[in-house]
């Protein structure tokens, strides 16, 4: 593959890339990224700057999406989960656990760990099971992915371990000791550390099954859809085309094949 993937290409051309950690944010709209039913008593709100708001049903789990476009990451989406119904006069109380991406994070993975949200909420409802606070998912369904993709992995005696992409240009930093409630268990990065693309905060509490969710689709093999000109240009160089639609060529581009298939994780 040449240095530059995409040099021979037109900004508009289509191209599906990987990884997916690198291949920015996609189209940025919240019902692309919540998966929840709106037709069945789930509440969304959007107001006209865009920030979005949705809430299930008993008014326990809230997602929110503040968009800030003259910031460097364009602004956040968050999940929280309440022990008691949410509502107005509880503004300031801060959720049990919750969840903190950057806008710049790439809106399939946005969607793979709303959508595993949205099975751990479902398969609640009729059991006395609380899942969404007492997840007994181990934590090496969340890390044992990235391992079978080639990710490094180095354990500090602080209580911590850090689990690096192949190129360097990723990472999930995975506090397993001295939790307290408030810290971020897990964080994850796309692009060069000291500046990163995108940021994702994981608190205290989070159910490792949507950890184990966002690890999954993060190493996927599946190609993300972008045009040459929504791919982040600092770290393009690091990027596969799988393929390319027929037109806006200007001259032979190298497709680069795949890698290997994706590692057999959790199905639901």
């Amino acid at each position: 593959m040449p240095t530059n993937a995409f040099a021979n290409l037109d900004p508009a051309q289509k191209v599906q890339i990987l990884p997916r950690h690198l291949a920015g944010p996609g189209a940025v709209d919240p019902r692309t990224a919540w998966a929840f039913p709106f037709d069945e008593g789930w509440i969304f709100g959007q107001a006209k700057d865009g920030t979005a708001a949705a809430f299930s049903p008993c008014l326990r789990l809230q997602t929110n999406f503040h968009p800030q476009p003259e910031k460097p990451r364009k602004g956040t989406w968050t999940i929280g989960m309440y022990r008691t119904p949410f509502t107005p006069a509880a503004w300031t109380t801060p959720p049990t656990w919750a969840v903190t991406f950057d806008a710049t994070t790439p809106v399939e993975i946005l969607r793979d760990v709303h959508t595993e949200l949205l099975d751990l909420y479902l398969e609640d409802r009729p059991s006395d099971r609380d899942r969404l606070f007492e997840d007994e998912t181990a934590a090496y369904e969340a890390y044992v992915p990235l391992l079978a993709r080639g990710w490094s992995h180095d354990v500090k005696t602080d209580g911590t371990q850090t689990f690096l992409t192949p190129e360097g240009l990723g990472g999930i930093r995975h506090q397993y000791a001295e939790r307290r409630s408030g810290a971020s268990t897990w964080l994850s990065w796309g692009g060069y550390p000291s500046e990163p693309h995108w940021k994702a905060h994981f608190s205290f509490g989070t159910p490792t099954t949507l950890v184990a969710a966002f690890t999954a689709s993060l190493v996927s093999t599946e190609p993300l859809h972008r045009t040459v000109q929504d791919v982040p240009a600092q770290t393009c160089s690091a990027l596969y085309i799988a393929s390319t639609t027929a037109n806006q060529l200007h001259g032979n581009v190298s497709v680069a094949s795949p890698p290997p298939a994706p590692f057999s994780g959790r199905h639901r």
